[in-house]
């Protein structure tokens, strides 16, 4: 008997490691299943697509702008997109096309539809994306991040699944270990995350705010910073007249080792570092960037802090002497930090990443 020949399934994911790092884990996944994979992506997609485990790449670039200029230029892009998408999907004969939100995600999923292929939606946020929000009605499933989906359309939630937001081996592995309080008197080691959206209170505020903490306190401190370029130097002087000691740099590339280690974390509210929180069991502090699409980083934060794993503090809300006190309550309390990592823990879906690549075999076409 002739065996049959691997199914390809398109991944398209618009050109943010937010969409771009869930699409590689799931394309890695079913590769090693035996699928092939193409990926479909844009410009900006193709700068976090170094490894992605592609024999193909489809470029689909979708224009977005404001008023009647700007929405008339987004269309003719995706109208493009779609007559290239569907000339790619013909000749690859796709199996399934997964999308992971973003504008150039649209193109590949309008011409799948058009031409009656399955397709997947997956949700890194709380609420449902514009782009995705715009296409649920017509796919043939979503798949969720958070519990409680928000702005999903009527008649859809039906075809709502909850599988939780891939995160690479290195973090899923972290799911596995025990975090410990840190002893008394001992080392305590805060990690400081993101910041490049908004970054200043991230870069400034919480330097100053660790640095006004009881003297105690601040001795123990263990601090690893990623600041931007041009704040790194105050970071470093704030820590340094602080008798704090701190590693500032502008990226951590092992941050499965630093979240390890880490008995706090602060930063911002993404998808990708509430899910890894979770899966690491870290308890966190968390600043939801004010700006972010529908508020989503908001209820990113919410479902970890109802969880209990994390304290929640909006930006209009952030001052030094503010977040010195959430700082000296947490710190100063072992047992509460305890707490929060089996909360944050409660919250995981560590397997996220099998559970997807499950939704998308069950909903490929068949042999």
């Amino acid at each position: 008997m002739k065996a049959s020949a691997p199914k390809v399934c398109v991944v398209a994911a618009g050109g943010t490691g937010g969409h771009m790092f869930p699409a590689e884990a799931l394309a890695r996944e079913l590769q090693a299943r035996g699928w092939r994979i193409v990926l479909a992506t844009d410009h900006r997609g193709q700068a976090y697509a170094q490894a992605f485990p592609a024999e193909e790449r489809i470029a689909l670039d979708a224009a977005t702008g404001r008023g009647l200029i700007g929405m008339t230029r987004a269309g003719v892009a995706i109208a493009r997109g779609v007559v290239k998408a569907r000339a790619a999907l013909n000749r690859l004969d796709a199996a399934v096309v997964v999308g992971f939100g973003g504008y150039p995600s649209a193109p590949a999923l309008i011409a799948a539809l058009s031409q009656r292929r399955p397709t997947l939606l997956h949700e890194q946020n709380a609420v449902l994306g514009r782009t995705n929000r715009w296409l649920a009605p017509s796919v043939g499933g979503i798949a969720a991040s958070f519990p409680d989906l928000r702005k999903v359309p009527q008649a859809v939630g039906a075809r709502v699944t909850l599988v939780g937001n891939p995160v690479r081996p290195d973090i899923r592995a972290l799911y596995d270990r025990r975090w410990t309080a840190p002893e008394p008197a001992g080392a305590i080691h805060v990690l400081v995350t993101g910041g490049s959206q908004g970054a200043r209170i991230l870069a400034e505020t919480a330097p100053r705010a660790l640095a006004a903490l009881p003297e105690a306190l601040r001795g123990r401190l263990r601090v690893q910073q990623q600041s931007r370029t041009e704040t790194l130097e105050a970071a470093q002087q704030i820590y340094l007249e602080a008798g704090i000691a701190a590693e500032v740099a502008p990226f951590f590339r092992d941050m499965a080792g630093r979240l390890s280690a880490a008995h706090l974390v602060i930063g911002r509210a993404g998808a990708s570092t509430c899910s890894e929180l979770a899966v690491a069991g870290v308890p966190s502090l968390l600043i939801p960037l004010k700006i972010a699409m529908d508020d989503h980083q908001r209820f990113n934060a919410a479902s970890l802090a109802s969880a209990g794993g994390a304290e929640v503090m909006l930006e209009d809300e952030v001052t030094v002497e503010r977040l010195t006190q959430a700082l000296a309550a947490l710190l100063g309390d072992p047992a509460r930090l305890e707490a929060m990592s089996r909360g944050a823990r409660s919250a995981a879906l560590p397997d996220a990443t099998r559970a997807l690549a499950d939704m998308v075999e069950a909903g490929a076409r068949p042999d």
